[in-house]
């Protein structure tokens, strides 16, 4: 099983009255490529803090970041802004679609923002029937509910066919229910599309969707289970 992307040593700090705060710790990680991965554990943890560093939205204290063999702690920023555009896509708790935009409108102004060659309205009604919002895509943010905007979320975020989608915490406003119905979504994706995707999480009970899965503790891996 391949590894798309190793963290070695990274740590990671930010400035506070007292000093420095430590906020991961030699964190050493292996994500295995094509396959779903999850990092759970309390608030404060340091999961997101970690999804930004390996999504490249955050530099490292120290540490290294091998993404496809390439350590992008070491890139320039204009760099790793190319890579997040060509190869990595974000969804987050907060799906912050464009409010005046339906959601077809949304999916395809991310492929305009992406430079995406081809039939881009092709392309976004079918990632948009890929999450079940076939019927959907004409109506405005507003009209839809909770789950159904976060599944256009994930609809945006794979539009540009990346290799990596990272998901904050995207249950975290929903019900249990929808949130099972987000992560089976997760699951299609892996198995027909062939998309890695690394998501943050504290709910136990979407654990066994994964086959890899990080606890963090403190800034630490405190443990990793895998299937």
């Amino acid at each position: 099983m391949g590894m798309i992307i190793q963290t070695k040593n990274v740590v990671q700090s930010f400035p506070v009255p007292a000093g420095e705060f430590i906020a991961l710790k030699d964190i050493n990680i292996d994500v295995p490529e094509k396959k779903l991965t999850i990092l759970r554990g309390r608030s404060g943890s340091g999961k997101t803090t970690l999804m930004n560093i390996l999504g490249g939205l955050d530099y490292p204290k120290s540490g290294e970041v091998i993404f496809e063999n390439e350590n992008i702690a070491a890139l320039p920023e204009n760099r790793r802004e190319r890579i997040r555009k060509e190869k990595i896509g974000f969804v987050f708790q907060s799906v912050a679609l464009i409010p005046m935009m339906n959601a077809y409108e949304n999916v395809e102004f991310a492929l305009r923002l992406a430079g995406c060659k081809g039939n881009k309205k092709e392309r976004a009604m079918k990632c948009l029937e890929m999450v079940g919002l076939a019927k959907r895509m004409k109506h405005m943010p507003h009209e839809l509910s909770g789950g159904e905007q976060q599944r256009v979320a994930i609809a945006r975020a794979i539009a540009h066919r990346p290799e990596v989608i990272f998901a904050d915490e995207p249950t975290a406003e929903l019900d249990t229910n929808t949130g099972i119905q987000v992560v089976r979504i997760f699951r299609n994706l892996v198995e027909n599309e062939g998309v890695t995707i690394v998501m943050t999480t504290h709910d136990t009970g979407l654990m066994e969707a994964a086959e890899c899965i990080y606890e963090l503790e403190d800034g630490r891996i405190a443990q990793k289970l895998e299937k």
